[in-house]
């Protein structure tokens, strides 16, 4: 017996959304915290990783409530190129890694964030 839970769909979206925003504000707000340690983490400068932050907060606080959904999804996903940029090409990490994440890590947010973009957030978006 197969049952339709398609009427779930924009919960699910929503979840999705969460969980995104999730990820990108507590990453953000510890570059705009630890601006410092965080930079010379990721190997940016202070003011970039600042920046970076910021950005991270703002895009996922607009995933999270529905303002401008698929623009916010938009820049989430220029950071997570940016990162698997970094990460392949600068790093020398592998898709899986090896003591660290690998770049599948942020694969999974650019298509999260694909999502997001293709629905418009779901239905339940605070503007569409």
């Amino acid at each position: 017996m197969i049952v339709d839970l398609s009427h779930f769909a924009d919960f699910g979206i929503l979840l999705l959304r969460f969980m995104v925003a999730l990820v990108f504000i507590t990453s953000g707000w510890k570059h705009v915290s630890q601006p410092t340690q965080r930079s010379s983490e990721i190997g940016m400068s202070r003011v970039f990783t600042i920046v970076l932050g910021t950005a991270e907060i703002a895009g996922g606080l607009g995933v999270a409530a529905g303002v401008l959904t698929q623009i916010a999804a938009v820049g989430l996903i220029a950071i997570m190129l940016g990162a698997i940029e970094k990460k392949m090409f600068v790093w020398h990490t592998g898709f899986w890694g090896n003591k660290t994440y690998g770049w599948h890590y942020d694969l999974r947010f650019v298509v999260m964030c694909l999502v997001i973009i293709f629905t418009n957030g779901g239905r339940y978006v605070l503007t569409k």
